[in-house]
């Protein structure tokens, strides 16, 4: 084993991840479908509620709405690891002669990759529920997406390693990501929360990449940011969290998956 090999081992699992999720159109189309829901349709009828003291709840959501379907295309992109187990693909890919680690790194840079697709679709829609783009902002975004497709990537990364069944991992992630999309802040301002809420806002990693996109978009707004106590956590503190809750779950997952093999 050289690292020459497992870069190579990484390059061509994550090219295959990439090729496959490319060739699934029906799949990218269902998954930008979902978004639009959320920003014109749910966002255009609660809108006239006015729950964001007056501004257009279009572009409250606009952060969130971007986050959930990174959050979604990254897990789903995670169980090709199940979905190759199952049909004899893994079995190939474990007799190579390279690290175990590499093929969880490729795994989890396709669906990273997968992910940021999804998120870039969409950034694109901003301008048409009014989110007005400058220079920077649309490169805070970039660079908070890639943090957050790497480390929800991961996280998909290390539940699926440990799942034999595809049908077993479905819905597994549908217990993991429906509370971390609710719990995330991304269709509700973070103040005057219930305590119980408020804790379960502080738990959850994706939290803490809405919480500095919204910043991006609406700047210093008074809807609320993520706090401790009276403490405003900064926005670097806040993807520091979710980066190192990525490495230690992708690190977990290379050191898991050949045992579960």
């Amino acid at each position: 084993m050289s690292l020459a090999g497992d870069l190579r081992a990484i390059r061509i699992v994550w090219h295959r991840d990439v090729i496959r999720f490319w060739r699934d159109r029906p799949r990218i189309i269902a998954s930008a479908l979902q978004p639009m829901l959320y920003l014109f349709v749910f966002g255009t009828g609660m809108g006239a509620m006015r729950p964001t003291g007056g501004l257009d709840l279009r572009v409250f959501l606009y952060p969130g709405v971007m986050a959930m379907a990174t959050l979604f295309t990254c897990f789903f992109s995670a169980g090709s690891i199940v979905w190759d187990r199952e049909f004899g693909f893994m079995r190939e890919m474990m007799v190579a002669p390279v690290r175990r680690g590499a093929i969880v790194i490729g795994k989890a840079l396709g669906g990273a990759t997968a992910g940021m697709t999804q998120g870039l679709i969409v950034l694109a829609m901003g301008p048409f529920v009014g989110v007005s783009f400058t220079p920077l902002m649309v490169v805070v975004l970039l660079l908070e997406l890639i943090v957050l497709s790497f480390a929800i990537t991961s996280i998909g990364v290390l539940v699926a390693a440990r799942i034999k069944s595809f049908q077993a991992f479905m819905a597994l992630v549908q217990i993991i990501i429906m509370p971390m999309f609710f719990l995330s802040g991304a269709l509700f301002p973070l103040r005057n929360l219930p305590g119980w809420l408020e804790w379960g806002t502080r738990f959850d990693p994706l939290t803490y990449a809405v919480d500095p996109m919204r910043r991006a978009v609406l700047g210093d707004s008074a809807i609320g940011t993520m706090q401790w106590g009276d403490w405003i956590v900064p926005t670097s503190l806040e993807m520091g969290i979710v980066l190192a809750t990525g490495v230690l779950a992708l690190v977990i997952a290379a050191r898991d998956f050949g045992r579960v093999e």
